[in-house]
C-alpha cells in the first residue's frame, strides 16, 4: 500500500504542472446551520405563488434532451431586460467564471500579463494562474480604496498587458471606481478590459452604453447576486469579432436546460428581483448606519450589497470566529491583502439577520 501511494505521488508531481500544484483550491466554507452573510446572495425567495407558476414551467421540459446549444430565447430575454446594445454579441457562462476562465485561455500565451487593481476579486489572480499568464496586482488608495490612476497608467506602460480586470463597484471593498478614470485606462490598455458589473443591480450605473465606442472593452454581468446564484448564470456584452473567439473555447452546452428556463421564466417577472435588490439598498443603508455607530469599528460606503468594515479593538479572526460561535458566517479579509488588516465583510441580508448580525457584533465588541 505504501509503494502504491508513493507511485501516485511521483504521477502527480510529474504530470500535474508545478503551477497548479502550488495553488489551492478554492474554499467554500460550511455553512449549515448558519446566518449566511458571506457570499454576497439575494436573501429573499420568490413568492409561493410565483414558485408554484415556475414549477409548471418546468414540468414540461424535455429533460432526455440536450438544452438548445445557443440558449437563443434566453439570450432574446437578456437583451431585453438588461438593455444590451442591438449591435452586441453576447456570451453565456456558467457563472461570470466560466466567462473569465474563457477569455484568459483564449488571450493567454507565453509572458503574457494581466492586470487588476488590489484588494480584489480573488479569481482574477486564481484565473491568471490557472491560463498561465503572469499576474500584476496594483494596489488601489490605501485610506479609501480608490482607484490610483497614476500606478494603474503605470503599471499599464510597463507590463503592455492582453487583459485588465475592472470590478465595478470592487469586491470586496464595495465602492465604485471614477468613470473618467477608467476611460482613461481603457484608452491606455494595448490589450482586452473586462468591466465586471457582478453587482450592477445595486449601484444601476454601467459601461453597458460604451459599448462600440471603444474596441477594446466588454462587460460581464453575473445574475447571481440579483437572485439567482443556485442557478449559475453569468453573460458577456461585446463585440461580435471579440465574442465568436470566445464562443471557440465555450464547452457545449455549458447552460443546462433547467437553467435556461428558470432565467427565461424569471426574467419576466424581473419587477420582483429588482424589488427585492430595492430592499437590498434600503437595508445597506440601515446596515451602514448601525456599524457607525460601534466604537471601533471603520466602515466604508458601498455600492454593492455587502459592506467592508475593519475593528481596531478585536482582530479580523477573533471576531469572525466569535460570530460564527454566535450562528453568524461573514467573510474574513484578515490575510488576503496587506491593506485589508483587521477587514471583514458582510452581506446586507434581510431586515432580521441584519438585527442579529448588528446585535451579535456589538455584543462581542
Amino acid at each position: 500500500m505504501g509503494t502504491h501511494r508513493t507511485n501516485i505521488d511521483e504521477k502527480i508531481r510529474r504530470l500535474i504542472r508545478p503551477s497548479i500544484l502550488a495553488m489551492s483550491a478554492y474554499h467554500v466554507p460550511d455553512a449549515s446551520g448558519l446566518i449566511k452573510l458571506d457570499a454576497m446572495e439575494n436573501p429573499y425567495g420568490w413568492p409561493d405563488e410565483i414558485k408554484q407558476e415556475w414549477l409548471q414551467c418546468l414540468s414540461g421540459i424535455d429533460i432526455n434532451r440536450y438544452p438548445d446549444a445557443n440558449a437563443s430565447e434566453l439570450k432574446k430575454k437578456l437583451r431585453s431586460v438588461f438593455s444590451i446594445p442591438a449591435e452586441q454579441d453576447l456570451l453565456l457562462g456558467n457563472g461570470s467564471d466560466e466567462i473569465l476562465q474563457i477569455i484568459a485561455l483564449a488571450v493567454a500565451r507565453r509572458d503574457a500579463v494581466f492586470i487588476a487593481p488590489e484588494p480584489g476579486f480573488v479569481m482574477y489572480r486564481a484565473i491568471a494562474e490557472i491560463a498561465q499568464a503572469k499576474y500584476i496586482g496594483v494596489c488601489l488608495n490605501k485610506d479609501d480604496f480608490s482607484l490610483n490612476l497614476d500606478a494603474m497608467l503605470e503599471a499599464i506602460e510597463q507590463y503592455q498587458p492582453v487583459l485588465v480586470f475592472l470590478a465595478w463597484p470592487n469586491n470586496p471593498t464595495g465602492n465604485l471606481f471614477d468613470e473618467d478614470a477608467i476611460k482613461q485606462i481603457i484608452v491606455s490598455a494595448p490589450g482586452l478590459v473586462i468591466l465586471d458589473e457582478a453587482y450592477h443591480a445595486f449601484a444601476q450605473c454601467s459601461f453597458m452604453s460604451y459599448l462600440g465606442q471603444y474596441d477594446n472593452l466588454v462587460v460581464m454581468r453575473t445574475l447571481s447576486k440579483l437572485g439567482l446564484a443556485g442557478l449559475r448564470v453569468g453573460f458577456l456584452a461585446g463585440a461580435n469579432s471579440w465574442l465568436q473567439e470566445f464562443e471557440k473555447l465555450r464547452l457545449p452546452y455549458n447552460i443546462g436546460v433547467l437553467t435556461q428556463k428558470s432565467t427565461e421564466f424569471i426574467l419576466d417577472h424581473i419587477d420582483i428581483l429588482n424589488r427585492q435588490a430595492q430592499e437590498i439598498c434600503q437595508g445597506r443603508q440601515a446596515l451602514f448606519e448601525q456599524l457607525n455607530l460601534i466604537a471601533g469599528l471603520r466602515v466604508w460606503p458601498s455600492a454593492a450589497n455587502f459592506l467592508l468594515f475593519r475593528s481596531e479593538l478585536l482582530s479580523g479572526e477573533e471576531i469572525f470566529e466569535k460570530l460564527k460561535q454566535q450562528g453568524i458566517l461573514i467573510k474574513n479579509l484578515q490575510n488576503s491583502h496587506p491593506y485589508l488588516e483587521n477587514c471583514l465583510r458582510v452581506t446586507v441580508g434581510s431586515r432580521q439577520e441584519n438585527e442579529i448580525f448588528i446585535e451579535c457584533l456589538q455584543g462581542i465588541l
